[in-house]
């Protein structure tokens, strides 16, 4: 392994060891709680500009396998790992997790006390950061980091979205068979408009039953609307994605088209908050964010605790409840998790019900809006 070096905005300077690819790379860095599923969440398009900082002290034991690809790549600039491990063990792989990384040209970097980062970045706040195995002199890091573009002054969305209409045609994963299900259809057909999509949130649409047509982020708004009117879709999910939500100006204005419309819609993430937006109500940045698998989220309804996945900076603000009903809370700190409108069969989650690394406590989110759609 050869050094690396890392400068962060505040002036921490810091020297570790580099496992993935050689560069030099400018990115946000957030802090990750979730104990497997380290490359579904690396090939997680929402984590494209971002640094990710896992708290399992241990990583790359099971290695990696082309199914638990969330995407085409890895997104992620890189990873900051305490202990990695090349050596892997796991009948379901076929390559290492420095290789994958050089793949894809996504830095590696351990040795480092990730501890003391993630307590740092959870006072500080998230914390834009260059990493880089060229240049160790600080002050160079610096000016480079200085005259670099912030993460929420770049649009991700036009990298991580398809560029082509295509239709998803598999399921949820069959852990007996060791495959992708194939999928029933109830004749319902869903356009999925793609601003960084994990390919287990459409495995779980079409599990439900649902025809996927997946297309760009680029999308005519009056196109979908005359669609649904002659009857060729029965409903739009907006989907998760990078970035800070403010900078979809385009995408607000045609989604506020749709809102009009009273086309049925579900939204997960970055599509939550940009319905909020489109709303009217502008997301603001959490401090530190929530990313990780152990998020408790209450259902206001029956008053379950959930335990979900999440990968989130931005949220959507208290008086949406002005236009919406808030349907799920989040019990750590309070903020909101889940809304439906009173307005039109609209409704979406800031966390992610398909999980992917987490638990399935919300995966029946999926059903209630396919019963939405066949009603």
């Amino acid at each position: 392994m050869r050094s690396i070096w890392l400068y962060f905005e505040s002036g921490l300077f810091m020297e570790a060891k580099s496992f993935g690819s050689e560069g030099t790379k400018v990115g946000e860095m957030v802090f990750n709680t979730s104990m497997t599923g380290y490359q579904e969440i690396m090939s997680d398009p929402s984590y494209a500009g971002q640094f990710v900082l896992f708290t399992m002290p241990e990583i790359g034991i099971v290695g990696c396998n082309e199914d638990d690809m969330e995407s085409k790549k890895v997104w992620a600039k890189g990873m900051v790992v305490r202990n990695y491990h090349e050596a892997y063990s796991n009948f379901r792989a076929t390559q290492s997790l420095s290789s994958l990384l050089k793949e894809h040209d996504s830095l590696g970097i351990c040795d480092i006390d990730t501890r003391y980062l993630t307590k740092y970045l959870r006072n500080n706040g998230t914390q834009m950061v260059i990493a880089s195995t060229e240049i160790s002199d600080k002050d160079r890091l610096k000016e480079i980091l200085e005259s670099s573009p912030r993460i929420e002054e770049i649009n991700y969305i036009k990298e991580v979205s398809t560029k082509e209409v295509y239709h998803h045609r598999f399921g949820a994963w069959d852990h007996q068979a060791q495959k992708y299900k194939e999928p029933l259809k109830s004749g319902k057909r869903v356009v999925v408009i793609d601003f960084g999509v994990k390919r287990n949130i459409l495995n779980e649409l079409a599990d439900c039953g649902l025809d996927v047509e997946v297309i760009p982020h680029a999308f005519d708004a009056e196109e979908l609307i005359e669609r649904y009117h002659h009857k060729e879709i029965d409903g739009i999910f907006l989907s998760n994605g990078p970035g800070d939500p403010l900078v979809l100006k385009e995408e607000s204005e045609k989604v506020k088209k749709l809102i009009a419309a009273k086309i049925p819609m579900f939204a997960i993430c970055l599509g939550h908050q940009l319905l909020s937006i489109s709303h009217g109500y502008k997301t603001y940045k959490l401090p530190f964010g929530h990313h990780g698998g152990n998020h408790p989220v209450r259902d206001e309804g029956d008053q379950k605790v959930e335990i979900t996945a999440q990968n989130h900076n931005y949220n959507v603000p208290e008086t949406i409840q002005e236009v919406a009903d808030v349907i799920h809370k989040n019990l750590f700190d309070n903020t909101i998790e889940g809304v439906v409108y009173k307005d039109a069969p609209i409704f979406s989650v800031q966390h992610h019900p398909e999980a992917s690394p987490g638990p399935h406590d919300s995966r029946y989110i999926f059903q209630k809006f396919a019963q939405i759609l066949n009603k």
